[in-house]
């Protein structure tokens, strides 16, 4: 490292307000409030603007992330936010819920010696800007080419492929069967982390562009793609997702008070039970939660169902502290705000009353023993060591699989044996011609940054396959 990068690193990593955790655990307001002008100019000027800048090489959608930071440190912030959106449709949602301590925060030169510099929380401060000062003017858009694409869900992966093609000069429609745009960036990710106000001005900004958003379209069953390619669209992207819940299968699961993460969040988040009582939207609002899982959906449930009142809060998870798969950042907040972790902690069986109502658990201490097929060590019982843990909800978040609705409607269109589509890693082809598809229904459960990455290599791919005839 160089003298000039050293002394970058010893410079202190200017930290986002939040609120207070004792207050934000009763509430559903966003937890970081956001950079002042002055603190992202601060924290601009941390950059070493690196020849070959490893931060870039990080990032999915490959975000010219020592340009963007340039302009910020010299107060040229239209010119940041243009900078992003040349590559990234969604800088708002990416700079709150990218993991970027594990992509391009994790491959910045000033954290070799130091913090490194805070990209997402500059990424977050230059669309929250352009949005509250910006003049609201359009990037460029290539004259129109005649194509029509249908882009099936508006999840990540689905508005950056309509992003992408609507500047190129194509027409595009997103179909989304719910009743608003967003995907799972709406009925997934709380109000407290992702503000919906925030979803639905990136959308908005996708509908100036020209981008139609038809809601309660669902693709498979209203309408096949066969339809659609009859109705005179061109090419197809599916990018439905990965909503599929899964369940652990274990004695006891049909007691009243289990449901999956899946449902409890779209309820808590797209149908608004985060507003109770002013929204009267039903869900269950335990004393005593239990959430088994420890990825970021798992940390979004138990948040949420501290917010809804619960007096106790417990995260189940079969594996230590070191293998959790959420966010350093969203495991710190849980903690703040009362949430307890019970590690190499596995349920065996639900006990319940004789309403059949859940009244709590029998679990399992773990120890870790070799590695399994995920890299993680896996999780071998302590026998004889049963206990069990009171519980009036329990939320289940142990992942999610891919929903057959439209896939099982399209023989022609290969899945794998866990019944995601199969696609090619570099462009989306899928073996339906003129149809792509990415984000989790290709991959599995996966980050936004990485679904919108495979729509990014999808819409190049769509693009050639239109005019050039691919």
């Amino acid at each position: 490292m160089s003298e000039a990068a050293g002394k970058k690193a010893q410079i202190e990593r200017v930290a986002m307000p939040e609120q207070d955790a004792k207050v934000r655990a009763r509430n559903f307001l966003e937890v970081p409030t956001g950079y002042t002008v002055k603190m992202a100019q601060e924290e601009a000027s941390r950059c070493l603007q690196c020849k070959k800048p490893g931060c870039v090489a990080g990032c999915p959608v490959s975000v010219d992330i020592p340009g963007f930071i340039d302009l910020i440190a010299q107060g040229d912030m239209t010119g940041a936010i243009r900078n992003l959106w040349s590559k990234n449709a969604l800088p708002a949602v990416c700079g709150r819920v990218c993991p970027q301590e594990v992509q391009c925060e994790g491959k910045c030169i000033v954290g070799k010696k130091g913090q490194p510099v805070a990209i997402g929380n500059l990424e977050r401060f230059c669309a929250d800007y352009e949005r509250e000062h910006g003049s609201g003017e359009l990037p460029p858009k290539a004259g129109t080419t005649g194509k029509r694409v249908a882009v099936v869900g508006s999840g990540p992966s689905g508005l950056t492929v309509a992003g992408d093609l609507i500047v190129k000069g194509h027409d595009v429609t997103i179909f989304e069967a719910f009743h608003k745009p967003g995907g799972v960036l709406v009925y997934g990710i709380p109000e407290f982390r992702l503000p919906k106000a925030i979803v639905a001005q990136e959308v908005n900004f996708l509908e100036r562009l020209g981008v139609t958003v038809q809601c309660n379209a669902v693709v498979g069953r209203t309408v096949s793609l066969d339809e659609l390619f009859e109705e005179g669209y061109d090419a197809i992207y599916v990018g439905v997702g990965a909503g599929l819940p899964k369940f652990m299968n274990i004695p006891g699961e049909n007691f009243v008070g289990i449901l999956s993460a899946n449902e409890y969040l779209t309820r808590a988040n797209l149908m608004k039970a985060y507003k109770y009582p002013e929204v009267d939207t039903p869900i269950p609002l335990g004393k005593n939660v239990v959430v088994l899982g420890a990825g970021n959906v798992a940390m979004d449930s138990a948040r949420t169902a501290m917010r809804l009142g619960a007096e106790s809060v417990k995260v189940v998870y079969r594996r230590s502290r070191d293998e959790m798969p959420a966010r350093s950042a969203e495991i710190h907040h849980a903690e703040e705000e009362g949430i307890e972790l019970f590690l190499l902690t596995n349920p065996t069986r639900y006990l319940g009353d004789a309403n059949g109502r859940l009244t709590g658990m029998e679990c399992l201490r773990m120890e870790l023993g070799e590695p399994d097929a995920s890299g993680r060590r896996r999780p071998v019982a302590v026998k004889g060591s049963e206990f069990e843990i009171a519980c009036d909800l329990c939320i289940v978040a142990v992942g999610s699989g891919a929903n057959p609705l439209l896939t099982s409607e399209t023989p022609d269109m290969k899945l794998n044996k866990w019944g995601n589509v199969q696609a090619d890693e570099k462009n989306g082809k899928t073996t339906k011609p003129g149809v792509w598809a990415g984000g989790d229904i290709v991959t599995g459960a996966a980050t936004v940054i990485l679904a919108m990455g495979a729509g990014r290599a999808a819409a190049d791919s769509i693009h050639d396959y239109l005019t050039l005839g691919w």
